[in-house]
């Protein structure tokens, strides 16, 4: 998948840099599933904003609270999930308001009893 027009992307050896890891730590993850970064037509790893947010994300996991990487697959799908659910939400939150203010701006209606 080629790297987007307009976005930021940085190479292994930046984002290495950046969180004080060696490359293959990067590389690791990838192949655990923890990181999908982009490629360039050359190949090259490219980490979008989105990727180091997500890396922070597991490096706070595995530093700060002693989690193991089957336990970060675990605890970032779960978070994945999260999201979606909470997006899903929005969406029925939305459609909720947008039912209840048809209904508020239709005429009532009347049953004839025969």
């Amino acid at each position: 998948m080629p790297a987007k027009r307009g976005q930021e992307y940085f190479t292994i050896s930046v984002v290495s840099s950046m969180f004080n890891i060696h490359p293959q730590t990067l590389r690791l993850y990838e192949r655990e599933g923890l990181l999908r970064p982009e490629r360039s037509a050359g190949n090259t790893r490219l980490y979008s904003r989105q990727d180091i947010e997500h890396l922070s994300t597991i490096l706070n996991l595995t530093r700060e609270m002693g989690v193991n990487l089957a336990g970060v697959t675990i605890i970032m799908d779960l978070l994945r999930k999260l999201r979606e659910v909470q997006e899903e939400k929005q969406v029925l939150l939305a459609m909720r308001e947008a039912l209840e203010a048809r209904l508020a701006s239709s005429p009532p209606r009347h049953s004839t009893s025969v």
